[in-house]
C-alpha cells in the first residue's frame, strides 16, 4: 500500500465523524510541485501533512541557503518552553535592517501563522510562495514588497501535535494545540501582554512598522460553502474608519478576483448567532483590541484577520491561503499610497470622545450568504434540537446580520493620563505598544486632576487567560492639590496612538490594564482600626459635626440592614475619620482633561 493510500485511509477515518464535503479542483491545484528543489514537506505528503518545529526550522534554512542575498531568518523571541520564536524577512537587495526595509520605497507585510498553533495553513501556504519566489517562479512579488513572515508564533503549542486536538477541524493530520504550554491564548492576550510570542510580535512591530499586518487562522462555527473567510472592524464601527475602507474598498475587490479566478469562495469574516440554527442570523463581530485585528484596528494599523473554513481540506485551504497572500501583495502594490494616505491620517486624529465597548444591533443587515443545506433533529444524547449539515449548497438571499453597532461603553478623552513612579511595569507595556511615555524630571503643577474612585465592583468568578478580570463602577472626584512629582510618567493622548492609549489606561475599556487585573491590589486595605479606639473617636466627631451626625441618623432610619450591623456602622463611621486608608479603591493613574 501507497504513502499516499495510507495516507488518506487516515484522513477519512479521522474526519468520518464530519459532515460531506463538496467536490473541489480549483486552478491553484497547479500552484503545487511533487518534486525538485525546496518542494516542502505538505506538497511531500500530497497536502495532508505539517511539518513540526524541527522540520519547519530545517525548511527555514534550506529557504535562505538557496537565496541568501533575498532571504534572511531572525529570532524575535523565545517561549516558556526555551523555543526560538523565528522570523524569515524577504526583500529584493539584501537590505535586511529594519531602517533599510523603511526606506527601500516597498510597502512592508507581515505575515503571521500558527498564534494558535492548530490553524497552521498560513505557514504551509507560505512556505510554498517563499519557495516560489527562491527558485525564481515569482521574481515579481518582492519587486512589490517586503516580506515579515512569522511561520509559528505559539511554537509550544504547536510541539502538542495531535490528530485530536481539533474535533471540527479537516487536517492537517497532526497538529498543534490552540493554546501555550501555560493554557494561555496568545490571540487574546494583545493588551495585556503576558505571551513571549505577542511580546515579540509587538515588538517586531515597533521595529520594522509594517504597512500591513496579517494574521491567519481557521475558524470554528458553522458549514457554508466559503473556504476562505476575513476581514477587519468595518468602517462604521472602526477606531481607524479612514484605513477600513481602503481596505473595503480598494483591497478586498482585488483580493476576491484573484481568490474567485483560482477557483476559490472568498466570504464575510462572520459567525453564526445561532449555532442550531443559522437562519436565525449572522454575527457581525467587531474585534476589541485583545484581538491581533481588533487591537490592529485601535493602532491605526491595517490588519486583516483570515478564518480559513475549518471543514474544508487542509490542502484546500493551503493553497486558498497561497492564493489569498497574493492577491494582498497585489492589493498592496497597486494601493499603497492610498493605505499610507489613510495611516498617517489616522495618526494625526485625536479623538475627544471614544467608544469603549459595543454590543449587537436589534435590527439587523440583510446580505446575501453561500450556505450549505441542513436539516434539525432531536438528539437523545444532548436533549436537545441540534444541526446535521447535508453537503449541498444553498443560497440565502436575505441573510440577517447582527452588526456590534450599538454603543455601550463611550468616555470622554483625558487630554493626559498621569502614572506614578510604582507602576513602571505598566510604562515597559506601554513602551511596547508603542506609546510615547514622558518620565517627569520635576513637579507638575496642574489645574485640574480628576481621580477615578471605585464605587462598585465585582471579580470573575473564575480566571480568564490567567487573569480573574474585574468589572468596576467609577465616581469622578477632583484633587485640590496635583501629586505628580519627578519621577512621575505623562501619556500625552495628542500622539499617533491616542486611541490605543486611552484602551489601555482608562479602566472602563474593557481590555484595559485594570479589567485585566493590574491594579489589583487597590482592593486591599491593609490598616485596620480598633473598636475602643473608634468608638470615642466617633462619638466626639458626631458631636463636632451635626451636619454628619443627621446623615448617620438618616442612614440608620433608612436602611433597617445597616440599622442592625454593627460592622456596617462602625465601618460608616470610620471612613468618615481621617485616619482612613485614603489610597483605598482609587484608581492610582490620574487623569488630565485640560491642557496645561
Amino acid at each position: 500500500m501507497s504513502l499516499g493510500i495510507v495516507l488518506l485511509s487516515a484522513t477519512l477515518n479521522l474526519n468520518s465523524h464530519l459532515p460531506p464535503l463538496q467536490p473541489w479542483q480549483g486552478e491553484s491545484l497547479s500552484l503545487l510541485q511533487k518534486d525538485g528543489l525546496l518542494t516542502t514537506d505538505f506538497e511531500l505528503s500530497a497536502g495532508e501533512e505539517s511539518p513540526n518545529y524541527e522540520q519547519t526550522n530545517a525548511f527555514i534554512k534550506r529557504l535562505v541557503a538557496a537565496n541568501p542575498t533575498q532571504f534572511q531568518s531572525i529570532k524575535i523571541g523565545e517561549s516558556d518552553q526555551g523555543r526560538d520564536i523565528n522570523m524569515l524577512l524577504a526583500v529584493e537587495d539584501s537590505q535586511f535592517s529594519a531602517a533599510m526595509m523603511k526606506n527601500n520605497n516597498k510597502p512592508t507585510v507581515l505575515i503571521q501563522a500558527g498564534i494558535h498553533s492548530g490553524e497552521i495553513d498560513g505557514k504551509d501556504a507560505m512556505f510554498m510562495l517563499l519557495r516560489d519566489i527562491a527558485t525564481g517562479k515569482r521574481r515579481d512579488i518582492l519587486s512589490k514588497v517586503n516580506i515579515l513572515f512569522i511561520p509559528i508564533l505559539n511554537v509550544d503549542g504547536h510541539e502538542r501535535r495531535s490528530e485530536f486536538n481539533r474535533i471540527n477541524q479537516r487536517g492537517p493530520l497532526k497538529m498543534g494545540f490552540r493554546t501555550n504550554t501555560k493554557n494561555l491564548n496568545l490571540n487574546r492576550d494583545y493588551t495585556k501582554l503576558d505571551t513571549p510570542g505577542v511580546r515579540a510580535v509587538l515588538q517586531v512591530i515597533k521595529d520594522f512598522d509594517p504597512s500591513l499586518y496579517v494574521d491567519v487562522h481557521v475558524t470554528d462555527g458553522a458549514d457554508y460553502q466559503y473556504d476562505i473567510t476575513y476581514g477587519f472592524n468595518p468602517s462604521f464601527a472602526s477606531d481607524a474608519p479612514a484605513i477600513a475602507k481602503v481596505l473595503e474598498e480598494q483591497f478586498s475587490p482585488i483580493i476576491n478576483d484573484k481568490l474567485t479566478k483560482q477557483g476559490h469562495i472568498p466570504g464575510p469574516l462572520v459567525f453564526v448567532m445561532n449555532k442550531r440554527n443559522l437562519k436565525q442570523g449572522l454575527a457581525g463581530w467587531v474585534a476589541s483590541p485583545r484581538f491581533s485585528n481588533g487591537w490592529g484596528d485601535i493602532k491605526g494599523l491595517p490588519t486583516i484577520l483570515v478564518e480559513n473554513h475549518s471543514l474544508k481540506p487542509y490542502k484546500q485551504r493551503v493553497l486558498g491561503t497561497y492564493v489569498f497572500i497574493d492577491g494582498v501583495i497585489d492589493a498592496l502594490s497597486q494601493q499603497h499610497k492610498a493605505l499610507h494616505k489613510a495611516i498617517e491620517t489616522e495618526r494625526h486624529f485625536y479623538p475627544s470622545e471614544l467608544v469603549l465597548e459595543r454590543s449587537y444591533s436589534k435590527k439587523p443587515d440583510l446580505i446575501s450568504f453561500k450556505g450549505i443545506k441542513y436539516k434539525q433533529f432531536d438528539s437523545a444524547l444532548s436533549g436537545h434540537q441540534e444541526v446535521k449539515y447535508l453537503g449541498e449548497p444553498v443560497e440565502y438571499d436575505k441573510l440577517p446580520v447582527f452588526w456590534q453597532k450599538e454603543i455601550k461603553t463611550k468616555v470622554q478623552v483625558p487630554q493626559a493620563f498621569y502614572i506614578p513612579p510604582q507602576y513602571g511595569s505598566i510604562v515597559e507595556k506601554l513602551s511596547l505598544h508603542g506609546i510615547e511615555v514622558t518620565k517627569l524630571s520635576e513637579p507638575l503643577e496642574l489645574k485640574a486632576l480628576t481621580q477615578l474612585k471605585v464605587t462598585n465592583y465585582e471579580f470573575a468568578k473564575k480566571p480568564f487567560e490567567g487573569r480573574f478580570r474585574v468589572n468596576a463602577e467609577f465616581e469622578e472626584q477632583k484633587l485640590k492639590e496635583s501629586p505628580v512629582a519627578e519621577g512621575w510618567y505623562e501619556v500625552s493622548t495628542q500622539q499617533p496612538y491616542s486611541e490605543l492609549a486611552t484602551h489601555l489606561l482608562h479602566p472602563l475599556a474593557p481590555d484595559s490594564f485594570f479589567a485585566w487585573g493590574d491594579f489589583l491590589s487597590i482592593f486591599q486595605r491593609t490598616e485596620y482600626v480598633e473598636n475602643y479606639a473608634l468608638e470615642p473617636y466617633a462619638r466626639k466627631m458626631l458631636k463636632e459635626s451635626p451636619k454628619l451626625a443627621l446623615a448617620f441618623d438618616k442612614r440608620i432610619s433608612e436602611d433597617s440592614a445597616f440599622a442592625k450591623s454593627d460592622e456596617q456602622r462602625l465601618e460608616w463611621l470610620y471612613e468618615k475619620t481621617p485616619y482612613y486608608d485614603q489610597a483605598y479603591l482609587k484608581y492610582p493613574i490620574l487623569m488630565s482633561y485640560q491642557s496645561n
